[in-house]
């Protein structure tokens, strides 16, 4: 394996790749086309019908909550009536499901917004919940790559990504041009509100421009909301929205909290258990261990769903089930309570204690948030096959694959790249 040398990539647990194999460079993204994500839902129930309004949504370069927000704004409804199955990329052009809550099919034939297109597609009696999808289809290109033998490359990584790549929480599960989420996250787990609202409107990051950063610190030194109320771009509607309730509700910092959408502030504690993984994983390697050699006590997922212990009488079988595809070794992110045979690993249990945060308080926050945090089991190792081509007199690399849930692209092409992370936004 090798060490990631990005700050960015360590500070957020990304510390390894799976190969020894030079990245190829390039730079992902340069136009939205280059990235393209379908998701694939379930199939429909036979005759389902109800109050919600299912539709196809394909967007260019808008974040989801942003069009969520527009779309609702459109419709003059509550944004809190749309739901959807998975959260994709901003840069890309994204297809994917959501449902609307009491609206017709006429009423969003009407919404005109650039770059969205809305097809109505089906009643439905559920609103779509969050990873109620099969998985998503990637279409990725890599621009401008740097590698002279780029063709052995391509074939010796796909290779590998076959076999297993570490299966970390991609850059934009912590915020691609500001990952603070994770930091957000931590505040509501330890019950400081203000310090919550304070890192998500006041930290800035490099990605952002000069000028947003600037307002960014200035309300971070001076507290003064009236003045950050003038300045802050209009653009920055989450964090205006927060401005304005602090405005006239001086100190609720937790209802300031509660100005965003729902899932937006669920997804602040979810992204510190994809922190508190991302780690474990990482030390994990720092230990000398592997993705695919079993330790006792360690978990593991097989494909069917089923799980099994490994031990010390069973580690050869094991090991040859995981060398086949058969299983794959899981650590567990912790939540606010544990079902039987539910274990957190020593590595895990330490980055709690380092951070002051216990299962109680993942109940507060699942209250506070109002959203289930119960912990779950996640491969450690991400195995797909991977489609691949050069393009452009074999300068730029395509990648054609599918990932399940919760799985990230971004992990995939960074094996690939092995480049700066700021060229994978």
């Amino acid at each position: 394996m090798m060490q990631s040398t990005y700050s960015l990539e360590r500070d957020l647990g990304m510390r390894y790749y799976a190969s020894n194999e030079a990245g190829i460079g390039g730079i992902l993204r340069s136009v939205p086309e280059d990235f393209i994500v379908e998701e694939i839902p379930p199939e429909a129930k036979a005759g389902s019908s109800g109050p919600y309004l299912i539709c196809n949504l394909t967007k260019t370069n808008w974040e989801l909550q942003h069009a969520v927000k527009e779309i609702a704004k459109r419709l003059a409804i509550s944004h809190r009536r749309i739901g959807w199955a998975g959260t994709k990329d901003r840069n890309a052009i994204t297809k994917q499901r959501i449902s609307i809550y009491d609206v017709t099919a006429e009423q969003v034939a009407a919404v005109r917004l650039k770059d969205i297109m809305l097809e109505p597609i089906g009643t439905s009696n559920e609103t779509l919940l969050l990873g109620a999808l099969l998985g998503n289809r990637f279409d990725i290109l890599i621009r401008d790559t740097k590698s002279p033998d780029l063709a052995s490359q391509v074939k010796s990584i796909t290779q590998t990504a076959s076999e297993g790549i570490p299966n970390y929480f991609g850059l934009q599960r912590f915020g691609a041009l500001r990952p603070v989420t994770h930091r957000v996250g931590e505040w509501i787990l330890r019950g400081d509100y203000e310090q919550a609202v304070l890192t998500y409107v006041g930290m800035e990051f490099p990605g952002e421009s000069e000028a947003t950063r600037t307002v960014r610190s200035a309300f971070l030194e001076t507290r003064d909301i009236e003045t950050a109320l003038h300045r802050f771009p209009v653009q920055l509607s989450f964090e205006r929205s927060m401005l304005h309730y602090l405005w006239s509700h001086p100190d609720d910092f937790a209802g300031a909290l509660k100005e965003l959408p729902p899932k937006l502030l669920s997804m602040f504690v979810s992204a510190f258990q994809s922190y508190l993984f991302n780690c474990a994983l990482s030390q994990r390697f720092d230990d000398g261990h592997t993705m695919h050699d079993a330790l006792p006590g360690d978990m593991l997922i097989f494909a069917n769903g089923r799980t099994d212990t490994a031990t010390a009488t069973n580690l050869t079988a094991v090991s040859l089930h995981i060398k086949r595809g058969r299983c794959a070794i899981a650590l567990f992110m912790p939540g606010k309570e544990m079902a039987a045979g539910q274990i957190a690993d020593a590595t895990t249990l330490s980055l709690l204690k380092e951070h002051q945060i216990a299962p109680a308080d993942f109940e507060r926050a699942a209250k506070f948030v109002r959203t289930k945090f119960e912990g779950a089991y996640r491969p450690i190792a991400l195995r797909t096959a991977i489609e691949s081509s050069l393009e452009s007199g074999d300068k730029d690399v395509r990648l054609k694959f599918t990932l399940p849930p919760g799985h990230y692209a971004t992990t995939v092409c960074r094996e690939f790249m092995k480049a700066d992370p700021a060229k994978m936004i």
